[in-house]
């Protein structure tokens, strides 16, 4: 049974002889997945049992599992001590740390974030699902859809994750019940298809026993759909960079200025979308002054393209004035710089964030001075209703906000591009990361829009503006 709630539309129109041509990465082989869900829904077990039974664990690493199961008094390997590494983790039986283990099917390879359930480290899911092409939610099948169940989801619709897979697992204390299963698959799907996610995918399993994680289920002949591995090989993820809209943050500048390279300027980073070619016109932002490019050098050779998410070094025709934080892009395609920022969060530090905090706003490889202007709403998860004007936001807490840069910024929609949407607002003071931030619109059926507001009052300590 798999139940798919899709939205579609138009994808942008790729080059495919001038892109061949070029030598553009044609493998589509990667998967990026996270792991989600409450305290004891068994996503661990869920990780330990697909790499298990996909032949991904090595014989020391299996036999260290068997002695640890042992000790703790187990029959039989605790396979969820595959990726609970922490030692808090392994004496508290909870995931807390954000576990990343790779592996490979004769299919697909894949690289997995296995993120913590408890509502303290829900933060932990941010960094996972932020560059997830699917993630899989656990419910246990005797508690349903619970309240974590549902800020997991609405962070995995907030971060654009473009594929979602419920599985309801522990089936097998719940009987292998076809009802218990629906009903639970009907109730998350209308969740998530109200906050926009574009597909759903529900399995039924018992991570414990294997059912229909690797191999089908023998309990469950009602499940004609695919297992979990079988789905994760098979889904289709679009990395074709040659759809999305060029985006070159600049790093560094390199100026050898030796006898050989006596005039060589480069400007060196790592493409976060779309392809740059040689000849191509392009914008410096937030200058806006334009030139063509003149050379790409990628591993010390010269190239004719380059595409997301290489490392290479681009040459203008022109000597402008470009420096780190800088972003290139097309020239008919650029963002509109802007000091104003409406923008969906994800707080994350233990200390709140309110309205009037003096920020660091880090966008790509540009950090500027900000300041909080505006908290509009905090998301209240039950019914995705806005509670308006909250005047702060604690740890987990989702909300949109207006914030007002010291420098301008060229932010594309999150939806547009999830590098160059995103930032991170840091506390000046100590470094710490205190909020994640998506630019642009949320997601559909989040209500809460930000209201516009005029400018602030003049403060000291150069963060009038």
């Amino acid at each position: 049974m798999t139940i798919a709630a899709t939205t579609t539309g138009d994808a942008a129109a790729g080059e495919p002889a001038a892109d061949e041509a070029a030598g553009l990465p044609q493998d589509t082989s990667l998967l990026r997945f996270a792991t989600a869900g409450s305290v004891d829904d068994g996503k661990s077990t869920l990780v330990g049992r697909l790499l298990h039974d996909s032949k991904s664990v090595l014989a020391d690493q299996l036999e260290a599992v068997e002695r640890a199961s042992r000790s703790r008094g187990a029959t039989g390997p605790d396979l969820a001590l595959l990726t609970d590494g922490l030692r808090a983790e392994r004496e508290q039986g909870i995931t807390i740390d954000v576990a990343y283990r790779y592996f490979a099917t004769p299919r697909r390879r894949f690289i997995l974030a296995d993120t913590p359930g408890h509502v303290q480290y829900t933060r932990n899911m941010v960094t996972g699902a932020s560059t997830a092409d699917l993630a899989i939610i656990l419910v246990d099948a005797r508690n349903g859809v619970v309240e974590q169940t549902r800020r997991h989801a609405a962070v995995a619709a907030l971060l654009r994750v473009p594929h979602v897979v419920l599985a309801v697992n522990k089936m097998d204390l719940a009987g292998y019940a076809a009802p218990v299963f629906a009903s639970i698959a009907e109730e998350f799907t209308a969740y998530a298809a109200s906050l926009g996610v574009p597909e759903v995918t529900a399995v039924p399993i018992s991570a414990l026993a294997g059912d229909n994680v690797v191999t089908p289920s023998e309990h469950m002949d009602w499940y004609s759909g695919p297992t979990v591995l079988e789905h994760l090989e098979t889904v289709e993820v679009d990395h074709d960079p040659a759809g999305d809209v060029a985006r070159f943050p600049v790093q560094y500048v390199i100026r050898p200025q030796t006898a050989e390279h006596p005039d060589y300027r480069g400007y060196a980073g790592r493409l976060a979308s779309g392809v740059l070619r040689v000849g191509q016109r392009v914008t410096v932002l937030p200058s806006g002054r334009t030139s063509v490019i003149e050379g790409i050098d990628a591993l010390g050779q010269s190239v004719q393209a380059a595409w997301a998410p290489q490392s290479v070094t681009v040459r203008l025709a022109d000597d402008l004035d470009v420096s780190r934080g800088d972003l290139i892009a097309p020239a008919d395609d650029a963002p509109a710089p802007s000091q104003d920022i409406t923008a969906t969060v994800c707080h994350l530090h233990d200390i709140p964030l309110r309205v009037g905090q003096r920020v660091l706003l880090k966008h790509t490889t540009r950090t500027v001075k900000a300041i909080v202007k505006e908290i509009g709403s905090r998301l209240t998860l039950d019914d995705l209703s806005p509670h308006h004007e909250p005047g702060e936001l604690v740890a987990n807490d989702i909300g949109r906000v207006r914030i007002r840069t010291a420098e301008p910024l060229p932010l594309d929609p999150y939806a547009l591009s999830r590098r160059t949407g995103s930032f991170l607002l840091i506390d000046p003071a100590d470094g710490s990361t205190l909020t994640a931030g998506m630019s642009g619109e949320a997601f559909a059926g989040a209500a809460g829009g930000v209201r516009d507001a005029g400018g602030g009052t003049a403060r000291e300590d150069g963060w009038d503006f």
